[in-house]
């Protein structure tokens, strides 16, 4: 009966304005003409309002300060009056706190407004990752009441607990689909819900992941392409120049997101690829972003620099429209920082160590690189001496196991720089030493004209010195290979005469046995004659002396024993093929 008469009421406020009403409310700049009782009756505050009024007849009611202003207020009077509305995740938060901070719970009236927001979030506001980052980002408008009235906690503690599983446990694909989810989130949330992240057990890695998304999403024009692509980013005209107050205005707005977003990073050093981090350093130094903001990335990227690649450091070099340096002070404190660390860990590690002689794989890569990019940067004319060798000895020469990349950037330097004086031409070819240069690069270097006579001497002497020990090495090579093949062809022909010996004693061994059986050989039956026939002893008298090694009769045979030959153990020779 009540919800009638409270339905008839508002019927006649809307389509009888003849009937009159009691009370006007006022929310900022919007008056509603309303009816007090019908408002008592579900608000506990507007009825402590009228109760406490020192006016006997109060017809103003002042709600200028409600959460959710108007459109909120508006709602609520819909409710009060009994008209049906729809309640969204984007209006949950405002119809709360305004119900909370009208009064409107369950205590006061049965099925009130308090009580049907408050069961909207449960069942549906903070159901699922996406709506809750909805309801959480509109409790920004609805600062402090959406934090008094515990909507902000709810929603993080939904996120975040909801954000760890899936990184544990992916319930979907592709696994990280979360991030773009928190990718959502305004700038102030952001803070509360990594902060739940890391309380809840977060890995840092996945810290990291919600993070890189969040900043390519919210930077977009700035932060991109950071997979290295070097002076590939002209996709967007920047204004540098500050003469564009609206782009003044959206550049001190993505300073402030920069920096609220970097105190958020994990410490882990390996949290964020380098590219990343280069990208958002370049985007530091185009916002001119605070210097300890700037020193914080250029810290990050000192730590993995073993990791750089050249593009990496000409993201940072180059301005956005990729026609100009940008900055080089930047690559110059983390190549200092890289060698001052590396100085440090090898002296730590080997006390007494002298780092000059002693330099790691990591900080060998590093030197190939910085001498790769100073060929990048050679090519382009404001690129001064100062700011060209300021970056080339940064690198202990020592770390460089040979000058050929040094020297090509040198030489793209002085091509392109084609009127600098004699003296000038030494400064920039004092970076590099012409003796650790190869014998193609010295050959290059001294038919090379942009060279100062200098360098070219010293590249022609020290040719010349490899060349005459190259000619002694070869002729020590040619004399060592010419006595090897004697020695083997000597070989060979004592193996043949051995060979040959070897044949002549077998046959000498196998008449031998022959004769001991009683059967001469065809030269012995000859020797005899037709008419006359070979005594026993006769035979091998004459067999003996026919095989006799010893044939010059000289030499004493009376103790050459009868028996076979052991073939066991031929004597020994120098060069026996046994």
């Amino acid at each position: 009966m009540n919800e009638l008469v409270t339905y008839w009421f508002y019927c006649c406020r809307v389509f009888s304005p003849q009937i009159p009403t009691d009370v006007i409310v006022v929310v900022g700049e919007d008056n509603f003409s309303l009816h007090k009782f019908i408002l008592a009756a579900k608000s506990n505050y507007i009825r402590k309002v009228i109760m406490e009024s020192e006016e006997s007849d109060l017809t103003r009611i002042d709600l200028t300060n409600i959460p959710g202003g108007r459109e909120a207020f508006e709602k609520v009077a819909k409710f009060c009056y009994g008209v049906n509305f729809e309640i969204t995740v984007h209006n949950v938060t405002a119809l709360h706190c305004a119900a909370v901070f009208l009064q409107m719970t369950d205590e006061y009236c049965d099925a009130n407004l308090a009580g049907r927001t408050n069961s909207f979030l449960s069942e549906v506001g903070l159901s699922t990752l996406h709506s809750a980052v909805a309801v959480l980002n509109s409790c920004r408008q609805l600062l402090p009441f959406a934090a008094d009235f515990n909507v902000v906690d709810r929603c993080v503690e939904v996120i975040s607990s909801k954000v760890c599983s899936e990184a544990n446990f992916p319930s979907q694909s592709p696994p990280n689909w979360w991030t773009e989810e928190l990718a959502a989130l305004d700038v102030d949330s952001l803070p509360k819900v990594i902060a739940a992240m890391k309380q809840r057990g977060a890995k840092y890695f996945t810290v990291a992941g919600a993070l890189i998304t969040y900043t390519e999403r919210a930077l977009p024009e700035l932060v991109r392409d950071h997979t290295g692509g070097g002076r590939g980013i002209r996709s967007t005209k920047f204004d540098d120049s500050g003469s564009d107050p609206d782009a003044e205005s959206r550049r001190t707005e993505q300073r402030e997101l920069l920096q609220s977003i970097l105190p958020l990073f994990p410490t882990e050093k390996a949290a964020f690829p380098i590219n990343f981090l280069c990208c958002l350093l370049r985007c530091a130094i185009y916002l001119r972003a605070s210097s300890a903001c700037k020193r914080e990335l250029e810290k990050r990227v000192t730590e993995i620099l073993e990791h750089v690649t050249v593009d990496d450091l000409l993201v940072l070099t180059f301005s956005y429209d990729g026609d100009r340096l940008s900055d080089l002070d930047s690559v110059r404190r983390i190549i200092s920082g890289f060698v001052e660390r590396e100085k440090s860990t090898t002296v730590f590690n080997d006390v007494g160590a002298n780092f000059n002689e002693n330099f790691s794989g990591v900080m060998q890569r590093v030197a190939k690189t910085v001498d790769a990019y100073l060929a990048e940067i050679a090519a382009y004319g404001e690129l001064s001496i100062s700011k060209f060798n300021g970056i080339a000895i940064l690198i202990p020469k020592g770390a460089r196991k040979s000058d050929d990349n040094l020297y090509r950037a040198v030489d793209i330097y002085l091509k392109v720089h084609s009127n600098m004086d004699e003296i000038e031409k030494e400064k920039v070819c004092s970076v590099m030493e012409p003796l650790k240069l190869s014998y193609e690069a010295r050959v290059h270097a001294s038919k090379n004209k942009r060279l100062p006579l200098q360098i070219v001497l010293h590249a022609l002497y020290y040719d010349q010195l490899q060349l005459r020990s190259a000619t002694a090495e070869e002729r020590e090579a040619a004399e060592a290979e010419k006595k090897q093949l004697q020695a083997d062809v000597t070989l060979v022909r004592e193996n043949e005469e051995l060979r040959s010996e070897l044949m002549k004693m077998k046959m000498f061994i196998s008449d031998l046995q022959k004769s001991a059986h009683g059967t001469p050989s065809s030269s012995a039956r000859e020797a005899l004659g037709p008419n006359k026939k070979p005594t026993f002893f006769s035979s091998m008298s004459k067999k003996l002396s026919k095989f006799n090694p010893f044939k010059s009769g000289s030499k004493d045979t009376s103790h050459i024993d009868d028996a076979p030959v052991d073939l066991t153990k031929p004597r020994r020779r120098r060069f026996s093929i046994s």
